[in-house]
């Protein structure tokens, strides 16, 4: 079994040390041991730092990423999980697209004042409606 210390999985993975041990602490990785003071991992730990990466990066809390990727070599997958997440992304997708749209209107907008333009007045109103429906999170993509 080829062994990397954590000097080594910093380098190659560009995560930083204190969230390596984060992510130990959380059981989502595991070191086989230890050469002097210096953690070492399987080098298997690349491939669960990208799932971990790709996981975060599609919007998975830690502990579904833990879940997913279990005790095992193998992960186990909720593939219903992917498909529910993947339609939050969609949603998401839309309604960045909506705000793209918006703020690409009101910086061509000819009315001399935004609030006489019809289409930003409809944009102002999904907009109060939209915060009504999720609560004002303060980040108008969030899902």
């Amino acid at each position: 079994m080829q062994e990397i210390d954590i000097g080594q999985v910093v380098r190659q993975s560009g995560v930083a040390a204190s969230t390596l041990r984060y992510y130990e602490t959380r059981g989502l990785i595991r070191p086989i041991g230890r050469n002097g003071l210096r953690r070492v991992y399987a080098a298997s730990v690349m491939q669960r730092l990208s799932l971990i990466a790709l996981g975060r990066a599609a919007g998975f809390s830690l502990e579904e990423i833990g879940a997913m990727l279990g005790e095992g070599a193998t992960p186990d997958i909720d593939r219903p999980l992917l498909l529910h997440k993947a339609d939050q992304l969609e949603r998401r997708i839309a309604r960045l697209q909506a705000l793209r749209d918006g703020l690409r209107h009101a910086a061509r907008c000819r009315h001399a004042d935004h609030l006489h333009c019809p289409t930003f007045q409809r944009l102002m109103r999904a907009a109060l409606r939209r915060q009504g429906r999720q609560g004002d999170t303060g980040n108008p993509a969030s899902p």
